[in-house]
């Protein structure tokens, strides 16, 4: 699949023949689908990723540049198939079904395990998480991000490891993580969304 703007992306999937586009586009949803729900839907991702292109195409005009498009794409698909999801879940559960299972198992009012829509959004948000520290983060906010958010190794460790000291080391983590953050917005992910999809329950 070769790589659009969004702008080429827009002129092709409403120009007179946009089937090269929509076929790269379907498969890029299926591939986002399949890494963001793992093997929870497999039978599914197909079916997810046509509903969602068909809601795309429907709605190109509502897509206003804030990220790219393959990345509102995605959200689309994630929330297609979320919804899809959470309804199969329930579609055959009473509510006095859900009472005699918890009296059954002795859970009280909350169930620490992450039900399968939690366990598909956190997937969706690590997958963008990688994109944007791969495609937008300098190779050395990218080192320190990754050595001391995500591996927890101690400043003053990586400082050294860099060649630098730890108020310089200091800025570069507070630059990226500015970085990052409008990044997170602009792809339709709010810190707090991030943060809400990692709280079980």
């Amino acid at each position: 699949m070769r790589r659009r703007t969004n702008e080429q992306w827009l002129t092709e999937l409403r120009g007179p023949d946009p089937d090269e586009a929509l076929a790269d586009l379907y498969d890029l949803l299926v591939g986002g689908l399949k890494a963001a729900l793992g093997g929870l839907a497999d039978a599914n991702i197909e079916d997810f990723a046509q509903e969602a292109l068909l809601k795309i195409t429907r709605n190109l005009d509502s897509f206003r540049g804030e990220s790219r498009f393959t990345t509102w794409a995605k959200k689309i698909a994630m929330n297609v198939a979320l919804t899809e999801l959470k309804r199969s879940r329930w579609r055959d559960v009473s509510l006095q079904d859900l009472l005699d299972r918890r009296a059954a198992t002795g859970r009280g009012m909350e169930d620490p395990q992450p039900t399968t829509e939690q366990v598909a959004l956190q997937n969706m948000v690590r997958a963008e998480l990688r994109d944007i520290i791969d495609e937008d983060l300098t190779a050395r906010q990218r080192e320190a991000i990754v050595a001391v958010i995500l591996e927890g190794m101690p400043i003053a460790e990586v400082a050294t490891r860099m060649g630098t000291n730890q108020n310089a080391l200091y800025k570069l983590l507070h630059d990226a993580r500015k970085k990052l953050k409008r990044r997170m917005e602009a792809a339709g992910l709010p810190p707090q969304e991030v943060l809400a999809a990692f709280e079980s329950g």
